[in-house]
Parts: structure tokens; C-alpha cells; sequence
């Protein structure tokens, strides 16, 4: 092979394993915490197995299930390390047993060892942001960089929450097992949130090339399904697949045969899946069944519900959505919310009350440095006629969007207003 070949072969083993990372992560490093007890020495064995990958597979070619073979890899690498420690018990022989005997055919993908993870790694000794960060960090393997714009917070106090998270258990002794059933309801609420950013990020990725992560949404509602089979008395479990279900309906139509996105206004209905809309609905009616009122999973699933039904954008009930928001924004205050809000009095009674309500949130830190506002205002100022302020506007948020097909969307609005 040329020197030329070679590199090719080395960035084409290495997008392979970005590519599977991706997609695998979080069963591999939930079979090697199940295994290790250990989070920080999953992750490690997982990095190290990685750089074997990067290896191997230029030379050898991809393995037939690549996620088997990177686990089996961190196995012999834990079962290594234990036998230069001298720790050769029981354990490490059943587990050398086992590995002899198996092959990469015998790769399962364990959902309950995801689960597992995500409720661990919520375990009530971390803050609620060290939770959520660490989770999305070891579930999703999602970058810091991703996760500080979901949680709309600087790098730093991500990768700050991750390392005091992992300190935090290792200080407190914590076995990574899954909790007896009495701790799920005090962990049950990061859970929710966990499984939810998840899909969000599936449902519209915050960065990269492409505007819809479909493994991370499928993998947010397939934990979201499990779930409620375990919380089956959980109102805001079922409210969460619920929303899941409305959103992941509309994905057929959301992308263009040449992966840019189409917005709301401009899909094909007829593309939504309708089975998804019918379980969703389903699953919002079991959680109203229960008896608790509207959470705040319900009421975004209730939104979402209002889309679905709906035959186009102008037939659909925007007073009600209103409504819906402003119910929303009082037990779950958040600009982002009050962002969507904008958007739904914009169209039940028109932009210039929106934009006051986008105006209020100028100053929100959370929101700075963030395309949203500028998108917003840009829509706001062209339905009012402003033109040149909605094209700043909209070449601003363009700047700012760290996704490469909403940037494009950006532009293109920019570039589609009058002259």
C-alpha cells in the first residue's frame, strides 16, 4: 500500500469508528461497567479498545459487527489488567471462561444494561446537572461540545459537572447495579429529562452535517418504551413515549432526499406516520387515565398532538397551543419554552405581540450566544415587513447555527427575502 493508500485507509478506519462509537457507546459501556463495576474503567477500556480498532481495521478490514468486537477487545483488556494484578479469582476465571467460549456472533445488544446505566448514572448523590451531563456524556456519547449547547451552558462546566460526577461516585462507593424499585422514584425525574434530551438530540442535532441523529431519537424511545414498562404508575413516563411517538411520526418527511431539512410548513403530512401518531395518542391517554393532571411531559406531548391532527400549519389550532404554552412555561419555566411560545401566538394572533415576547428574552444569559433568538426574530421581523432587520437578523442565527443543514436553512431564508 502507498503512503497515500494508507492515509485513506487510516481516515476511512477512523469515520468507521467515529460512525460506530456513535451508534454503540453506550451498550459498550454499560457491558463493561456491568462487568468492571466501574464507570471511569469502562470508559477506558472502551477508549483503549477504540485505538485497537484504529489499528487493526485499516489492515484487517471492519469486523462484521464492529460493536461485538470492541467490547470483546475492553474484555481482554480488563481481564489483562486483573491478571498483572494478581487478581486471579473466581470471578475473573468464570469471566475467561466465558470469553473463550464466545464469538462476536454471540453479540446481543442488552437494552436492560442501557437502562441500567441511565439510572445509575442518576443516582441522588449527583447534582441534577452532574446527572443529566454524565448520562448524556456515557449513554449517548455525545461530545462535550453537544452537550454544552443542549444544556445551552459553556464547555467548561460540562466537562466540570462530568469529572466531579465520576468523583463523586467513586468517592461515595457506588456500585453500578441497577437500584432496588423503592429509589426509581427518586431518580425516575432525571431519567425522563436524560431519555428526552436524548431524543431531542436525535430529533434535531445540534451540530454536524446532518439535522436528524435517527439512532439517538430510536434509542431515546426504545429506553422511553422499557421505561414505562418498569414505571407502568408513572403518568409522565407514558407522557414522555407519548411525546416521543407525535415527534419520531413526522421524521420521513422532516429530510429531503438530499439530507437537507424541510420545515414544518413545507412537509408532505401524508409522509407522517400515522401508527406512531395513533400510539402516541394512546400512550397520552394512559397518562391522563392516571389521574394526575398534565406534568410538564404531557403538556409537550399535547403540542405535539395539536401538530399531528392538524391537516396543514393554517388549519392548525394555534389558540390551543397558546394555551398549552403559556400552561408549560408556568410549571417548567424556560426560555426556550417561551421562545416556542413566541411562535404559537405569532400565528394565533399575529408577530408583533410575538416579537415583544422575543424581545423580553434579549437578555436571557442562558440563551446567549445561542442562533435561537436571532431565527426567532428573523421570522417575526419578515412577517412584519421589516426586511433588512430579518435578513441581520437571519445571516446572524446563520452564523451562530452549529448545524450544517439548519444553517442552510438559515441562508436560504435570508436569501429568499425581497430585495
Amino acid at each position: 500500500m502507498t503512503d497515500t493508500g494508507a492515509a485513506d485507509g487510516d481516515e476511512a478506519a477512523r469515520r468507521v469508528v467515529d460512525s460506530v462509537w456513535r451508534i454503540e457507546s453506550a451498550r459498550i459501556v454499560a457491558t463493561l461497567t456491568k462487568l468492571t463495576g466501574d464507570l471511569g474503567l469502562a470508559e477506558d477500556l472502551a477508549q483503549k479498545a477504540l485505538l485497537e480498532a484504529l489499528e487493526h481495521w485499516p489492515r484487517d478490514g471492519v469486523p462484521r459487527t464492529p460493536g461485538a468486537w470492541l467490547t470483546m477487545v475492553a474484555k481482554r483488556r480488563a481481564i489483562d489488567g486483573w491478571r498483572r494484578r494478581a487478581a486471579l479469582d473466581e470471578r475473573y476465571r468464570s469471566l475467561a471462561r466465558d470469553l473463550e467460549q464466545a464469538s462476536d456472533l454471540d453479540w446481543e445488544p442488552i437494552g436492560d444494561d442501557v437502562l441500567r446505566l441511565v439510572f445509575t448514572a442518576c443516582h441522588p448523590a449527583l447534582s441534577r446537572e452532574s446527572q443529566v451531563a454524565l448520562t448524556l456524556r456515557v449513554v449517548s456519547g455525545l461530545t462535550t461540545q453537544e452537550i454544552a449547547r443542549m444544556l445551552l451552558v459553556p464547555v467548561p462546566t460540562v466537562q466540570a459537572r462530568i469529572t466531579r460526577a465520576k468523583k463523586t461516585l467513586a468517592a461515595a462507593n457506588v456500585h453500578f447495579e441497577a437500584p432496588d424499585p423503592a429509589e426509581w422514584p427518586r431518580r425516575l425525574s432525571a431519567v425522563l429529562g436524560v431519555v428526552y434530551l436524548l431524543f431531542t438530540e436525535g430529533f434535531a442535532a445540534t451540530s454536524g452535517p446532518t439535522w436528524i441523529r435517527a439512532d439517538l431519537a430510536n434509542e431515546a424511545l426504545r429506553l422511553g418504551r422499557r421505561l414505562v414498562a418498569l414505571v407502568p404508575r408513572e403518568p409522565e413516563a407514558h407522557a414522555l413515549v407519548a411525546l416521543m411517538e407525535f415527534q419520531a411520526s413526522r421524521f420521513a418527511a422532516r429530510v429531503a432526499p438530499d439530507g437537507s431539512a424541510i420545515l414544518l410548513a413545507d412537509q408532505h403530512r401524508e409522509r407522517w406516520d400515522r401508527a406512531q401518531i395513533v400510539r402516541g395518542t394512546a400512550a397520552l391517554s394512559r397518562a391522563d387515565a392516571l389521574g394526575r393532571g398534565r406534568g410538564a411531559y404531557a403538556l409537550q406531548a399535547a403540542i405535539a398532538q395539536c401538530h399531528s391532527v392538524a391537516p396543514s400549519v393554517e388549519a392548525t389550532d394555534w389558540e390551543q397551543i397558546v394555551i398549552l404554552y403559556e400552561a408549560l412555561g408556568r410549571i417548567a419555566p424556560n426560555p426556550v419554552v417561551e421562545l416556542n411560545r413566541a411562535i404559537a401566538v405569532s400565528m394565533a394572533t399575529g408577530p408583533a405581540t410575538a416579537l415583544r415576547i422575543v424581545d423580553g428574552l434579549a437578555d436571557d444569559a442562558s440563551l446567549r450566544g445561542s442562533h435561537l433568538i436571532p431565527s426567532v426574530r428573523g421570522e417575526l421581523l419578515a412577517r412584519l415587513g421589516r426586511i433588512e432587520e430579518a435578513r441581520s437578523e437571519l445571516l446572524t442565527a446563520a452564523h451562530l447555527a452549529a448545524n450544517d443543514r439548519e444553517r442552510d436553512v438559515l441562508l436560504r431564508k435570508a436569501a429568499g427575502l425581497p430585495q
